[in-house]
């Protein structure tokens, strides 16, 4: 009897932090990853945390704010294909701790609040995609799929 392998998941969070209208956006640099594009914050789950905790962490690192996680709402669920296959959980935060930076300037070269109806051109496809799935309400979407085909 041969050992078969499981497939395995890369899991990422990403934070829709929102105030009125707007959206908050970091743009990328010096990742190797659609650098001098604009992206919501979000990182990988490390494992062995809670998904709502890796949200917290990630965004601590990121901007230094702390969430509760009694106010992350989860709005978003994507199965993303690019140059691997992940599932990307979207959080929307309204109410936080903290005063709003760029913890980590060697990877975003600014933050930077955007209209919800107004997004930049050079934005992460896939983000942009999960904010007009947002904006209409859409629970689940998969994304880069019909490029393989």
């Amino acid at each position: 009897m041969s050992s078969k392998v499981r497939f395995t998941l890369v899991v990422d969070v990403h934070l829709f932090l929102i105030r009125g209208d707007k959206i908050l956006l970091l743009l990328r640099k010096n990742t190797g990853y659609e650098d001098g594009k604009y992206h919501v914050p979000a990182g990988h789950m490390d494992g062995n945390e809670p998904i709502t905790l890796a949200l917290i962490r990630e965004t601590k690192e990121e901007i230094g704010i702390t969430l509760n996680p009694k106010d992350a709402k989860l709005v978003h669920v994507m199965h993303i294909i690019d140059s691997k296959e992940r599932m990307g959980f979207f959080f929307e935060v309204k109410k936080w701790e903290g005063e709003i930076k760029n913890m980590e300037p060697e990877k975003h070269g600014e933050v930077r609040w955007f209209d919800l109806d107004n997004l930049p051109r050079n934005m992460v496809a896939y983000a942009r995609y999960a904010i007009d799935c947002y904006k209409k309400g859409q629970i689940l979407s998969e994304y880069g799929w019909d490029r393989r085909r």
